[in-house]
């Protein structure tokens, strides 16, 4: 009978028993676990489905993810490339909160490679503050060590090594988020040209010269 409930349940698109085949850090996370209450709210005021969205949206139009040098958490020019990428999106959606996964591949021991994937989410998070993300919305920087990999292999793999960023939810602060806006956040126009690197350098050296 138990064998049978928990075939049904893993049928039933259930999504404790559905979690177990993706990749942590590849969708946003469901809530199943954590504050009940706030959980419900957020389904209920359609927060967590416009996070959803948002997060879809976000993966679609930049490139989310980051590789590493084997037993590294330097960035290199690609990754900086992305990041700079990744940052022009997130400064023109300041309502919007982000989480950074870091991983390794599987060479090495599991407190190693845990502590190395947290590195590399620290050195991913370090790097966006430099581009005018505030880090309080880089938030709760977590590491997978070497149990998600993309590529299933014992040996050293480039694709394993990495960082995904990803929406995690709103600035429940913010103007727009009180209001319940939430789509004409998801729905805003991206232009990439309007967050010109230059032009924020410009205004961080203004307000430095203030201090």
């Amino acid at each position: 009978m138990s064998s049978l409930a928990l075939l049904t349940a893993c049928n039933s698109g259930d999504p404790v028993y559905s979690s177990f085949g993706q990749e942590a850090g590849s969708l946003l996370d469901t809530g199943t676990f954590g504050n009940a209450t706030m959980n419900n709210t957020q389904i209920m005021n359609g927060e967590k489905q416009y996070a959803y969205d948002l997060s879809s949206r976000f993966a679609n139009e930049v490139l989310t993810t980051v590789n590493f040098a084997f037993g590294s958490s330097q960035l290199d020019s690609g990754a900086r490339d992305t990041l700079r990428e990744q940052a022009a999106w997130i400064r023109q959606f300041p309502e919007v909160r982000f989480r950074v996964y870091g991983h390794a591949d599987a060479v090495g021991s599991s407190g190693a490679n845990q502590a190395l994937g947290l590195q590399r989410a620290h050195a991913v998070v370090n790097y966006l503050a430099t581009q005018g993300i505030g880090k309080s919305r880089l938030e709760a920087v977590a590491s997978f060590g070497e149990e998600q990999p993309l590529i299933v292999t014992e040996g050293r793999e480039r694709r394993n090594r990495r960082t995904v960023t990803e929406v995690s939810g709103f600035v429940g602060s913010h103007p727009m988020v009180m209001d319940g806006k939430y789509a004409q956040i998801v729905y805003r126009e991206y232009i990439a040209s309007g967050t010109a690197k230059s032009h924020w350098q410009s205004s961080t050296t203004l307000t430095t010269g203030s201090n």
